[in-house]
C-alpha cells in the first residue's frame, strides 16, 4: 500500500465543529501479515442531548482488528472531540462512530461499546460490532464497570 498523506499528524489542526466535518486519517497497517487487535478508550467522551441541549458523557471503547490500514489517533481524537457540540441520542453517537470507522477504514472486525452516564436517572449502554470476531485473535473484554451510582 502506498504511503498516505496525513492531514493531522505533525500538523496544526483545529477541532471540527461537527463530526461530519472531521477528516479521519488512515495510515498503512505496520503489521499487515499479523492478526492483532487495537483498542482506543475515550473515558471522557461528550455530546449533547438533541432535545434539551444538555451535555451527555460516556466512556467509549473502540476495538478493531486492522486490515490494510489503521486509524491515526490524532485524527480520531479530533473526530470524537467534534461531538461536543453535536446533538444526538446515545445510540446514534455510538453506532454512528462504529459504522463510520468500519466503512472508511475497512478493518477485518470492529466493535464499539458506549458506556453512557445516566440521563434521567437511567444509564444507557450501547454496543455495536461489525460481525463475529476473527478466530485466533485475542479479544479481551472491555471491562468497563456498569454504572453504580453513589454506592
Amino acid at each position: 500500500m502506498a504511503a498516505m498523506e496525513a492531514k493531522h499528524l505533525g500538523q496544526t489542526s483545529v477541532l471540527p465543529a461537527m463530526p461530519e466535518e472531521a477528516e479521519l486519517d488512515y495510515v498503512p497497517n505496520p503489521r499487515p501479515d499479523s492478526r492483532y487487535m487495537i483498542r482506543f478508550a475515550a473515558p471522557e467522551f461528550t455530546s449533547l442531548c438533541p432535545i434539551t441541549g444538555q451535555p451527555d458523557f460516556a466512556h467509549l471503547v473502540i476495538d478493531y482488528v486492522p486490515g490494510e490500514t489503521i486509524v491515526e489517533s490524532k485524527s480520531l481524537k479530533l473526530f470524537l472531540g467534534a461531538f461536543r457540540n453535536h446533538g444526538a441520542f446515545h445510540e446514534d453517537c455510538t453506532v454512528g462512530i462504529g459504522e463510520r470507522l468500519f466503512a472508511e477504514m475497512k478493518p477485518i472486525w470492529l466493535r464499539i461499546g458506549g458506556y453512557w452516564y445516566p440521563r434521567g436517572g437511567i444509564p444507557i449502554d450501547v454496543f455495536w460490532q461489525s460481525g463475529e470476531p476473527p478466530a485466533g485473535v485475542w479479544i479481551p473484554g472491555q471491562d468497563v464497570p456498569g454504572y453504580r451510582g453513589r454506592g
